[in-house]
């Protein structure tokens, strides 16, 4: 089992294609070549993490935040995150975070929370935009059907419920190959006409690389014909925050109490009570005053979210009540869900969770 072998696996359930542009996610320090010994789960990579990954003989770190996030000009050991790197190369340690592209997973961050509150009926908060594309391809009819199951076996062509999706028509294609060509059909230098099928297929994002490499392998022609297009069209499965229903309506006060419990935060910040019943819930995991408006637009009674400022709560303008439970608060079921998800893709050795509590923030 290889660094790369692991981040395969994590790779499926959150591809990195779908982290945000502000995000440094993937493999930040380490050789993707190199065999694990060990893997340690952790939140945040501290050095005090580094120690515990060297007891416990991991040499593959998975951190949801990444250690460095702004670029490194020196490491001379002066900051944390300095020490933190100079440590992991010096022990052979690789690490590798998964951050937003966890986030805006249908089955992550933001599905944890909604699990731990029990929540029904869970969609995607706020959809990411430009995550569908769709290809357009030219091939004589007599090729079209093996080009099509080609392109459904690399993943295109799946919309929500349904697979092997495609749209075909049918029309003439022509060409005339210069004396450098070696026309598949037809002859070099001679004006060629034929019968071919224009095959339109969509696909998600992260499949683009493995979806243009089936194209190329499969299509018969020398010079394949293709237009590929990014769509506006929503995705459901990929995006920012979650809402759901509680199973039962509960009074705000009843609400706020039983958040305080299931995710067992020492202290709950909250606007203004406004004496309705609390029975949509909008969650997002890490700080979340964005999602704000898109709560109240899709009528959630109460967000759950982290790292809202002073001016955030008046946000809510008596349309919503807002619930801060703290950002390490939000996030910390992660790791345990992520040594689950390791545990059944590789059961060859013990996945481990790391035992440091990396809050930085601390309570009376």
């Amino acid at each position: 089992m290889t660094v790369q072998d692991v981040i395969n696996h994590l790779h499926d359930l959150a591809p990195l294609a779908y982290a945000e542009d502000f995000d440094n996610v993937g493999l930040l320090v380490g050789d993707k070549t190199q065999t694990v010994s060990g893997i340690l789960v952790t939140l945040d990579t501290l050095e005090t993490v580094i120690d515990e990954a060297i007891t416990t003989n991991c040499n593959f770190i998975v951190s949801f935040h990444p250690i460095i996030f702004k670029g490194l000009k020196k490491l001379t050991g002066k900051t944390y995150v300095e020490r933190v790197v100079i440590k992991a190369i010096k022990n052979n340690i690789a690490i590798f975070s998964i951050h937003t592209a966890l986030d805006n997973s249908i089955a992550g961050v933001n599905a944890i929370i909604c699990n731990q509150l029990g929540l029904k009926n869970k969609a995607i908060l706020i959809p990411q935009s430009a995550t569908i594309k769709k290809l357009q391809t030219y091939v004589p009819k007599a090729y079209a059907q093996n080009l099509r199951l080609a392109l459904f076996k690399a993943g295109a062509g799946s919309l929500g419920n349904y697979e092997s999706c495609s749209f075909n028509t049918e029309g003439e294609g022509t060409y005339k190959g210069n004396e450098a060509s070696n026309p598949v059909i037809g002859k070099k230098g001679e004006f060629h006409t034929e019968i071919e099928i224009a095959i339109s297929i969509t696909y998600q994002k992260h499949l683009e690389e493995n979806v243009l490499h089936t194209l190329f392998e499969t299509h018969p022609y020398e010079e394949v014909a293709y237009e590929i297009s990014t769509l506006d069209n929503t995705n459901q499965n990929i995006g920012m925050g979650m809402i759901g229903e509680l199973e039962n309506s509960m009074s705000e006060l009843e609400c706020l109490q039983f958040i305080k419990s299931k995710m067992n935060t020492e202290c709950l910040r909250h606007t203004s009570l406004l004496n309705k019943p609390i029975k949509k819930v909008a969650v997002l995991g890490g700080s979340g005053s964005f999602a704000i408006s898109a709560a109240k637009a899709k009528g959630a009674d109460l967000l759950v979210t982290a790292d809202l400022k002073y001016h955030d709560f008046f946000s809510a303008e008596n349309d919503i009540v807002l619930a801060d439970i703290g950002h390490y608060e939000s996030e910390q079921f992660t790791k345990t869900f992520l040594v689950d998800y390791l545990s059944k893709k590789i059961t060859n050795f013990a996945i481990i969770l790391s035992k440091t509590n990396t809050n930085p923030v601390k309570y009376l």
